[in-house]
C-alpha cells in the first residue's frame, strides 16, 4: 500500500475553458492534488442496491500519479442526478454495473452517475487524443461520475464541450420525418397555420424543455403537459415559461386527463383532425400515456423513454388496429452504444445551437461538492430526486476537490 498521500497544490493555476452563458456556472479556477504524489479521489459508492439514503457511501482513495497506458485522469466539474441513476442505485434501471473493489472498499461497489462534464488533469502514455485541461464526456452509459478523480481508458470518454437535450434531438428526428410531414401537409392544404404536431407528458422535464426548443427551431407545433403547481400562480408561471421556450400549447395534468380533452383537442388546436398529432413522447406511463394515445392520429407513433409514474400502460388493441398506431421504445444508453458517431455529432450541433443562443439547458439545483462536503448533504441530494416538485435537475457541482 502506497504511504498516505498528502494533497498538493499546483505549481500554477489551471485555466478550465470559460463556460458557455445559461444556469448553470462552473468554476473558472480550481486547486489541483498533484501534479506531485498521489491524487486522493472522494467517490459516492453503492455497495448494494436499495434506496440511496441507505445504500450510497462516501468512500477516499488515492491515485498513483503514474497512470497505466492509453488512459486518462480525470476530475469532475458538474455531474447531474438523474431518475436512471436512482433506478440503477435501487436495481431497478436496465443496465446494472457491476459491483467492484477496485477501488479500495471494503465491499464490491459501484459509482453511479452516467452522465457529466470532467476535465482531464494527466495523460497516461500513448494517448494522443487528449491533452491537459480539455473537457470530456463519457463516452457510454456506466463511467460513474458521482467523484471527484477518475482514471478511465481514452476511449471511455469523449473530447467535446459540455451540451445537452439529445435525447429529445433524436426522439423528434427518429421515429417520423416531422419537418418533411409540414412539407406535405403544405403541400395538400395551404390553409395549415403551422408545422406538423407533436404532443408530450413530463414536458417541464430536461427533455421536454429540450424537445419544445427544437420543435420550435424546426417549425413544429407542441401539446405539452405538465403537472399543476402548489398554486394557480406558480402553475400560470410554468406555462407561461414553456409558452416562452416555444412551446405552442400547454396544458396541466389534470386538464389532459378531462374526459373531453381529444374532442378539445380537434376544435382547438388541430383543425377537426386535420392537423393530425403524429408524434407522442411519453415519459410517465399510466393514464397519462393512453390519454397521448388517444391524442395520436392516424399512424402516429408513441416513443416511450420513461416511466415516472411507475404505473403500467397496456397497449391499446382498438387504437393499434383502426388508428394504425405504432409503439417505440427509446433508450438512450442502447442508442449512443449503438451509433457512436452520431452521438458525437448530436451533441455537436447541440453545443453549436447553445453558442448561437437557440437552445437553452433545463434550469438546475446546484449541489456544491468540495472536499469537505459531508456524505449526508450528498446522499439527501440524490434521494431528494424521489420527491416533491424541485426548482431544477439535481446537480453536483464540484468546487474544491
Amino acid at each position: 500500500m502506497p504511504p498516505r498521500p498528502i494533497l498538493l497544490r499546483a505549481p500554477a493555476p489551471v485555466r478550465t475553458p470559460t463556460p458557455r452563458r445559461g444556469p448553470l456556472t462552473l468554476p473558472q479556477r480550481r486547486h489541483l492534488s498533484g501534479p506531485y504524489g498521489y491524487t486522493q479521489s472522494r467517490a459516492l459508492v453503492c455497495p448494494e442496491f436499495g434506496e440511496p439514503s441507505s445504500s450510497l457511501h462516501l468512500h477516499t482513495h488515492s491515485i498513483s500519479p503514474s497512470l497505466p497506458p492509453s488512459t486518462v485522469l480525470l476530475r469532475t466539474l458538474a455531474a447531474p442526478i438523474n431518475p436512471s441513476d436512482v433506478n440503477t442505485i435501487q436495481g431497478t434501471y436496465g443496465s446494472l454495473p457491476p459491483l467492484t473493489t477496485l477501488l479500495g472498499t471494503a465491499r464490491p461497489s459501484f459509482v453511479p452517475g452516467n452522465e457529466g462534464v470532467l476535465e482531464v488533469v494527466s495523460v497516461g502514455p500513448g494517448v494522443a487524443g487528449f491533452k491537459r485541461g480539455d473537457w470530456a464526456i463519457p463516452a457510454a452509459t456506466g463511467l460513474g461520475t458521482w467523484r471527484t478523480h477518475a482514471v478511465v481508458g481514452e476511449r471511455e470518454v469523449m473530447r467535446v464541450e459540455p451540451g445537452g437535450g439529445w435525447s429529445a434531438w433524436r426522439m423528434l428526428r427518429d421515429y417520423v420525418d416531422l419537418v418533411g410531414e409540414s412539407v406535405k401537409a403544405y403541400g395538400r392544404d395551404p390553409g395549415t397555420e403551422g408545422g406538423a404536431w407533436f404532443i408530450q407528458n413530463g414536458a417541464n422535464s430536461a427533455v421536454g424543455r429540450a424537445a419544445v426548443q427544437f420543435g420550435r427551431l424546426w417549425g413544429l407545433r407542441s401539446i405539452n403537459v405538465v403537472r399543476e403547481r402548489g398554486t394557480e400562480e406558480e402553475t400560470r408561471a410554468l406555462k407561461e415559461e414553456m409558452v416562452g421556450l416555444g412551446a405552442t400549447v400547454v396544458v396541466t395534468e389534470g386538464e389532459f386527463l378531462e374526459r373531453g380533452f381529444t374532442e378539445r383537442l380537434k376544435g382547438e388546436w388541430t383543425r377537426g383532425g386535420r392537423d393530425p398529432v403524429l408524434l407522442g413522447l411519453n415519459c410517465v406511463g399510466g393514464k397519462s400515456a393512453a390519454q397521448v394515445v388517444r391524442s395520436l392520429g392516424e399512424k402516429g407513433v408513441m416513443v416511450t423513454y420513461g416511466g415516472m409514474s411507475r404505473q403500467s400502460f397496456p397497449f391499446p388493441t382498438g387504437p393499434m388496429i383502426f388508428k394504425r398506431l405504432r409503439f417505440e421504445g427509446f433508450w438512450l444508453s442502447a442508442w449512443a452504444k449503438e451509433h457512436p458517431g452520431e452521438k458525437k455529432k448530436t451533441i455537436e450541433e447541440i453545443v453549436e445551437l447553445m453558442r448561437k443562443g437557440q437552445f437553452k439547458s433545463a434550469p438546475v439545483e446546484e449541489v456544491k461538492w468540495d472536499w469537505d462536503t459531508d456524505e449526508k448533504t450528498l446522499k439527501d441530494a440524490v434521494q431528494g430526486t424521489l420527491g416533491g416538485f424541485r426548482s431544477g435537475k439535481g446537480l453536483f457541482v464540484f468546487g474544491e476537490t
